[in-house]
């Protein structure tokens, strides 16, 4: 019985034992569980955490070249808008000038002040961003806009002055040389007789130019009787002008003359007592008298 007694006490010692010892494993067991998971935890979060590191400066690096980018492109177009300052302030110039040469209303084609404008005003409600560059581009472009659109009118206005100059009847028919007789009835320098005289004549020196007195087209240019070699030219409102006794023509028929072009050279051929240039005007084949086109050159 006491045996009995014994050899159970010592089971029951034995499976304490084997209690604690399982216990112990189970413990270590879990501990070294936790430690692998807290350590493969703190390795993922590393790793992440280089990989956010590595990003951040990628990112940075972009945004340094992208900085300095920005700052090249705006110099380059600080200089851009400084070459079209610079191209504004030549255009008003030249308009000034032309404004001044063509007697113009200075007021009509104003080039220096801006153009005028209405409508709600982007500066008030971006004033608070100081130099805008989109702001200052935009007025370059509406200069330039109003610049070319005035420049455009003021040639079409020149080149029509220019024009109606060109085909205009007016000023004589030599470089230099004076009125040696009038138009109308005159003592004929041949027979003393009172004739009717169809130009005006200009004497000068032997062989200086004869010069059209209006842009047109060459209808004749030959030898005729009286008048020795004669020129003439077709202008614009049925106008003609004639140039005679000429020493040489120096243009064809067919030849578009400009006005002040040199046609001829001054001679003393057909009917002449010495070298100067008859000068008539007929409209639409009547004779008409050139003293007005004389005097309003």
């Amino acid at each position: 019985m006491a045996m009995r007694h014994h050899n159970e006490h010592g089971l029951t010692g034995l499976w304490m034992k084997s209690l604690v010892v399982v216990a112990f494993a189970g413990a270590a067991l879990f501990g070294a569980y936790e430690y692998g998971r807290h350590e493969a935890s703190n390795r993922l979060q590393g790793a992440q955490l280089a990989e956010l590191e590595a990003q951040l400066s990628e990112s940075r690096a972009e945004l340094r070249e992208m900085h300095r980018r920005m700052e090249a492109e705006m110099d380059a177009l600080a200089l851009r808008l400084g070459s079209l300052r610079a191209h504004v302030l030549r255009l008003d110039a030249l308009g000034e000038r032309l404004v001044r040469k063509g007697k113009l209303d200075a007021e009509e084609f104003d080039f220096r002040n801006e153009p005028p404008l209405g409508g709600l005003d982007d500066e008030l409600l971006d004033a608070q961003d100081g130099f805008d560059l989109r702001r200052e581009l935009e007025r370059l472009e509406r200069s330039l806009k109003d610049r070319e659109h005035k420049l455009e009118l003021l040639e079409e206005l020149l080149m029509q002055r220019e024009l109606e100059a060109q085909v205009t009847l007016s000023g004589r028919p030599v470089k230099k040389g004076w009125i040696s007789s009038g138009f109308g009835r005159r003592t004929d320098p041949f027979t003393g007789k009172k004739k009717f005289h169809r130009g005006i004549d200009f004497a000068g020196k032997a062989g200086s130019e004869v010069l059209a007195v209006a842009a047109g087209v060459v209808i004749a240019s030959r030898w005729e009787k009286g008048y020795g070699n004669i020129v003439e030219i077709r202008h614009a409102d049925g106008y003609v002008t004639h140039y005679a006794h000429n020493r040489e023509n120096l243009v064809k028929v067919g030849d578009r003359v400009e006005k002040g072009e040199t046609i001829a050279i001054m001679g003393s051929t057909g009917r002449s007592s010495g070298p100067h240039v008859h000068f008539e005007v007929r409209r639409n084949g009547k004779i008409v008298d050139p003293a007005r086109f004389i005097d309003r050159g």
